[in-house]
């Protein structure tokens, strides 16, 4: 990058100044982390948008790690966003308005460039696929009072948060069997209408994006309230047999869209074969054929295969879907049936009608 190209981001990107953060302590930044160096004070030519902060405090010699503390940010054109490390909580803390109006003048000035770390742009266009459906308004929906993300919250709030309507019902469904699918759909296509039109206003917008933010405060975050919550919508969306076939087949199509996303990115290795700092994350039981996601999807697969009619666009996402669980977990989805549904030859009378609809 040239340097006037360079010099323009810097003036309207936004910047995360972070003040005192000891060495060795692990941060990240959206699906970028690295260990902390002596000089480091944060990041800049950060696009505006919605970002996941999240940082491990560590031992004096950099060998054992708290648990993770993370944090959404919804950052404007050439803001400078300010946090400064409490040595006491080991955690990134608010400063003063009056600080952060004088730290932020500095940063202007270009007092802390040579300190700031750039953010890595070739790795933005993977951050904005995670979460193209997370706003400002989700993030404050959602986020825990105070907006910190950490499991060490979570243990007393896992039994005494009081759930709406719709999450009891849901989890009453999740129950009654080992797996989502056997449970009765016409009642997961009832609970999902109610979902989207009571707690999310009618949007499939928002339901996608908690559904992103979840996956993010799971995956990045390590919150275990978050894997549930995200487990729940995906065990939800794959168990409605009728809705992606008829009234409900574009908010489906940019479900099994945002899925692919996700498990791309968490299933991703190096170069090497080494499984990468999101994949390493991930309990051996998401990767066995009898995992709750290998049922859910293999039944989904079924149900796209024995459709008279399928919408193009799902048709075509849920090929890509299941390719990459084949290939990258090696799962395998053949119906007892002769015939593949996800791959008909082009002649293939018994194929179903591939219907394009206008969005």
């Amino acid at each position: 990058m040239d340097p006037e190209a360079a010099l323009e981001l810097v003036k309207h990107g936004a910047t995360l100044l972070l003040l005192d953060v000891p060495q060795y302590t692990l941060f990240g930044i959206d699906t970028q982390m690295f260990s902390v160096g002596p000089s480091f004070k944060g990041i800049k030519m950060i696009h505006p948008g919605v970002h996941f902060v999240f940082y491990s405090s560590s031992s004096r010699d950099g060998k054992e790690f708290s648990p993770i503390i993370g944090f959404f940010i919804d950052a404007g054109p050439s803001e400078v966003i300010v946090r400064k490390w409490d040595q006491q909580e080991e955690r990134l803390v608010k400063v003063s308005e009056e600080e952060e109006a004088r730290y932020t003048q500095a940063v202007c000035s270009l007092e802390f460039d040579k300190q700031l770390g750039p953010y890595t742009l070739s790795q933005y266009g993977e951050w904005k696929r995670l979460s193209s459906y997370i706003t400002k308004s989700i993030i404050e929906r959602i986020e825990p009072i105070g907006g910190e993300i950490t499991v060490t919250a979570e243990s007393g709030m896992m039994k005494n948060t009081p759930k709406s309507t719709m999450e009891r019902a849901l989890d009453e469904q999740l129950k009654t069997s080992k797996f989502a699918a056997s449970v009765d759909s016409s009642q997961k296509k009832e609970l999902l209408e109610s979902l989207i039109t009571k707690n999310y206003g009618g949007s499939e917008d928002t339901l996608l994006g908690e559904l992103q933010f979840a996956f993010i405060a799971f995956l990045m975050g390590q919150s275990l309230e978050a894997f549930l919550q995200w487990k729940s919508l995906v065990s939800l969306l794959f168990g409605c047999s009728e809705a992606p076939l008829h009234t409900r087949s574009q908010l489906f199509t940019m479900f099994i869209k945002v899925i692919y996303y996700q498990l791309k990115y968490g299933l991703q290795k190096d170069r090497n074969g080494t499984e990468t700092g999101a994949s390493a994350l991930l309990d051996d039981s998401w990767l066995s054929a009898d995992s709750f996601l290998h049922h859910l999807c293999k039944d989904f697969f079924a149900l796209i295969q024995d459709a008279s009619v399928v919408d193009g666009d799902l048709l075509t996402w849920t090929r890509k879907l299941r390719e990459l669980l084949e290939n990258s977990l090696g799962w395998e989805f053949q119906q007892s049936s002769a015939v593949d549904g996800m791959y008909f030859e082009e002649n293939d009378e018994y194929a179903p009608v591939v219907e394009m609809l206008d969005e």
